[in-house]
């Protein structure tokens, strides 16, 4: 990859917001097979991109878009359990677990909250 290439892709890294595919497409003029090397950047890791899915490098999940731009996030444990979710409508999800693999906590953006702990 040449420097200038290479500064250009870390430009939009770094100033890339969600809806990423929307927003790559539409204001960077990226094309589809440059996505995965920006999204690898993005989430410090190798990605793999699948339609409108990203997965990590664990095959979790990541990110979700539609054409028009709605969008899904996941975050997971070390253990690959989704600790947080959330969507362009800005509903979230938050989640702990115990050593066991058991939810002990969930708390979401309407306030509601159950903790087992």
């Amino acid at each position: 990859m040449n420097k200038k290439y290479e500064r250009y892709i870390d430009y939009i890294v770094n100033d890339l917001e969600i809806p990423y595919f929307k927003n790559m497409r539409d204001h960077y003029g990226l094309k589809q097979e440059e996505y995965g090397l920006v999204l690898s950047r993005v989430y410090n890791q190798p990605v793999t991109i699948k339609g409108n899915y990203v997965y990590d490098q664990y095959g979790n999940n990541i990110y979700w878009e539609d054409s028009y731009g709605t969008w899904v996030k996941y975050e997971y444990n070390e253990q690959g359990y989704e600790i947080y979710s959330e969507n362009s409508n800005g509903t979230w999800v938050k989640r702990e677990y115990n050593q066991y693999g058991n939810e002990i906590y969930y708390e979401n953006s309407t306030g509601y909250i159950e903790d087992y702990r």
